[in-house]
């Protein structure tokens, strides 16, 4: 069995103050994705390169205490690949994927942090060419490999996956043009939403994310933005998914998902 966990970590030196390095050793996954490192090259080695016996391998936004993306994992890697798009969004770090190829089969995880519409019509715009960019790469990459995106995608897909549905249906995360990105790539790209797959029905239990305003977090008025998805010959090892809540190390809550031979 294999242990996949995915986390937006809002700073991986505030997760790591909070405690998340003890919980992942007794968790124990085999990999975690990470995103939102708020953390430089410089930061990382020496203090990070690894945790709880995990090899980290990350993808740097050039911007300072911004962004950022990491795997750490017990299996080593036969390709590391570190972007995907040569340009606006490498340059945030939002990207890497760790390869795992043998002769018989090839098989990819990556972490991907999806940028965040909500600070206004600017950033809006960059995460609708971030999907517009994103969509084509992935839809390639299938077409060569078995993966797992795993990440903080920014969008609750489904009414089920946000508590205030109706009063948020304008706000960025689950505009109409967001869901509808993720609706085909599921139904028209052919991947799976992993965790809907385990619980097809589940609601209020299945929330990622919550607000730091009022009293968001202690009513679980969440959203479930932090997503495992599978190509489908992947996505049918799947066996147990678990959200994470007796500890708070970030503003998200860690996803993991087991699956059977998936390496």
């Amino acid at each position: 069995m294999f242990k996949l966990t995915s986390l937006n970590l809002n700073g991986i030196r505030s997760a790591a103050r909070k405690g998340v390095e003890a919980w992942l050793e007794k968790a124990k996954p085999d990999c975690i994705c990470v995103q939102e490192l708020k953390a430089q090259a410089p930061d990382v080695q020496g203090s990070f390169d690894s945790l709880a016996g995990l090899k980290g391998y990350f993808h740097y936004a050039e911007k300072k205490g911004y962004s950022g993306v990491g795997i750490y994992t017990r299996h080593t890697p036969s390709d590391v690949v570190v972007g995907f798009d040569g340009g606006e969004f490498d340059a945030e770090g939002r990207y890497v994927e760790l390869r795992f190829d043998t002769p018989q089969r090839k098989r990819a995880i990556i972490s991907c942090y999806f940028p965040s519409g909500s600070s206004g019509p600017e950033r809006q715009a960059a995460k609708y060419r971030f999907l517009d960019a994103l969509y084509p790469h992935l839809t390639a990459l299938k077409s060569e490999r078995e993966f797992i995106v795993c990440g903080d995608v920014n969008i609750a897909h489904k009414e089920a996956d946000l508590k205030n549905w109706r009063g948020n249906q304008k706000n960025s995360g689950f505009l109409p043009e967001e869901r509808a990105w993720m609706t085909q790539f599921l139904e028209e790209a052919g991947m799976v939403d992993v965790y809907r797959q385990l619980h097809p029905d589940t609601t209020d239990a299945c929330y990622t994310w919550w607000s730091n305003r009022g009293q968001a977090y202690a009513n679980n008025v969440g959203w479930r933005l932090d997503y495992h998805l599978a190509t489908p010959a992947l996505a049918a090892k799947a066996r147990k998914a678990e959200i994470y809540k007796d500890e708070k190390f970030s503003d998200h809550a860690p996803i993991s998902i087991t699956y059977e031979d998936l390496l």
